[in-house]
């Protein structure tokens, strides 16, 4: 007999969530390409944004290849549990998805560039999933600190939803809204392909560039 995994395809409601713990997974490392602390505080003037865009090994490395970005950290959003590990994550109890934390130097790169490089390396049309990753784990996601980067957020998605819309592909499923608690992942999570240069990314984009104002004109 076969059995499947209800929360693969919908969030727990929060009498099916597992409970956490009070004590959060310990931080031990500074960032290990560039050396910058993956825990606040940051430096004043710096800017941080959350994103969600499959598995967050691939994603990481993404952001802390840009010239702008301080610093990165993976970790756990968007759900109940409190201190989640990652194998309560991929329980799907959790109600969180994996997430990136970034944090760059707005003097350098632009959230506009950063967003851009979250919609065109997955596809935020798949809910649940992104290719072979299957679950809540893997759900597009957008959660920002201020108001001004929520609305820069918002207005992203309704460009790429036109453009992909154009390209033949469904609405976008990128769930966005303001950060609540983001909870570091295990230390072997911590720039994982920096760590293991082969091991598995996942990510894939739609093959459709996030467009200029005037090419949707």
């Amino acid at each position: 007999m076969f059995f499947t995994n209800p929360f693969k395809s919908r969030l727990p409601a929060p009498e099916e969530a597992l409970a956490g713990r009070s004590t959060p997974i310990a931080v031990l490392h500074p960032h290990a390409v560039s050396g910058q602390p993956l825990l606040p505080p940051f430096p004043k003037g710096y800017k941080q944004i959350y994103l969600g865009l499959g598995c967050f090994w691939g994603a990481e490395r993404l952001f802390w290849q840009m010239d702008g970005v301080w610093t990165t950290a993976v970790g756990y959003m968007g759900g109940l549990t409190k201190n989640p590990t990652y194998e309560e994550v991929c329980s799907g109890q959790t109600g969180h998805t994996e997430a990136v934390l970034v944090v760059y130097d707005p003097a350098v790169v632009s959230l506009t560039q950063i967003l851009t490089v979250f919609w065109q390396s997955h596809d935020p049309t798949q809910g649940n999933r992104q290719g072979n990753d299957i679950g809540t784990q893997y759900r597009s996601a957008i959660y920002t600190v201020d108001d001004n980067s929520l609305d820069a957020a918002r207005e992203s998605c309704k460009r790429y939803g036109l453009a992909l819309n154009r390209s033949g592909f469904g609405p976008i499923t990128t769930e966005i809204g303001q950060a609540g608690d983001f909870f570091y992942a295990e230390d072997y999570h911590q720039q994982y392909l920096y760590k293991v240069p082969n091991g598995y990314c996942g990510l894939a984009g739609c093959n459709v560039r996030f467009p200029d104002v005037a090419d949707l004109t």
